[in-house]
């Protein structure tokens, strides 16, 4: 029978919920990048609370709401959405900076109606929505999705909030350093990064018959492995500069880089 025990080498989950807090002060240490920042937070949330994939939805300085990150394409399709419908369990707990969860949408997703209906087009069964909350200010949210119905529980919860609360202070630190003029170049920063990026990962997903979560799951891998921005990797790409059959190569086709 096959052996389907965990390898001794392979790091114990309480390694990887360490090594992905390392990484994100890490990454506070140098020049800070919201966008690798909220990467490392979202990929961390999938590996170390066992959902399908994970989004970040911030406040812009005008107030409005942006998309910042997201592990899918399904999962940023479904954001934005919510975003644009001002609606679902996301929606609910930036406004209320209260943890908003629904273990199955086919049976309690009436109160989010349309979001309800989006995240079933997108293939999601649950949604659970933690506050990216300091004090009495809410910055986003950090959203959780599954392709099948299942609760988070307490664990996995006080976890999430956790990453959350890591995420929200180093915003917060950083406006304040920066005087709240830099968040707002950040932000656009940030929102220019994902267009370039998801020109890079059509560019890509033509180039290699891919999805276009394939060909995140390269860009990203071989941003990673080189020791470079995704930003960067992905302007090269858009620029005609990369080495694309470089980034196609890495692993078997549909495979995700580790973190």
């Amino acid at each position: 029978m096959p052996d389907h025990s965990p390898r001794a080498d392979a790091p114990t989950r309480e390694q990887r919920v360490s090594r992905t807090f390392v990484a994100l002060a890490d990454s506070l240490v140098d020049e800070f990048d919201i966008a690798e920042f909220l990467d490392l937070l979202t990929t961390g949330a999938v590996d170390l609370l066992s959902v399908t994939a994970a989004g970040v939805i911030l406040r812009a300085p005008g107030g409005g709401l942006e998309v910042l990150s997201s592990t899918s394409r399904q999962a940023d399709l479904l954001e934005q959405f919510a975003v644009q419908v001002d609606d679902g369990p996301c929606i609910d707990c930036v406004r209320t900076g209260v943890a908003v969860t629904c273990a199955d949408l086919g049976t309690d997703g009436w109160r989010w109606p349309r979001y309800t209906a989006g995240a079933q087009e997108c293939g999601f069964r649950c949604a659970h929505a933690i506050p990216m909350r300091l004090r009495g200010e809410t910055i986003g949210v950090l959203s959780l999705l599954g392709t099948e119905p299942g609760a988070l529980d307490d664990e996995r919860l006080e976890l999430g909030q956790a990453l959350a609360d890591v995420t929200t202070i180093a915003i917060l630190q950083h406006r304040a350093i920066e005087l709240g003029d830099q968040l707002s170049t950040q932000l656009r920063t940030a929102l220019d990064s994902r267009v370039v990026i998801e020109q890079a990962k059509g560019i890509l997903a033509q180039r290699g018959a891919l999805s276009m979560d394939e060909s995140f799951a390269a860009l990203r891998g071989y941003a990673r492995s080189h020791s470079q921005r995704l930003a960067a990797v992905a302007g090269a790409v858009v620029a005609g500069t990369a080495d694309l059959d470089a980034i196609l190569i890495p692993g078997p086709r549909g495979s995700t880089p580790q973190a």
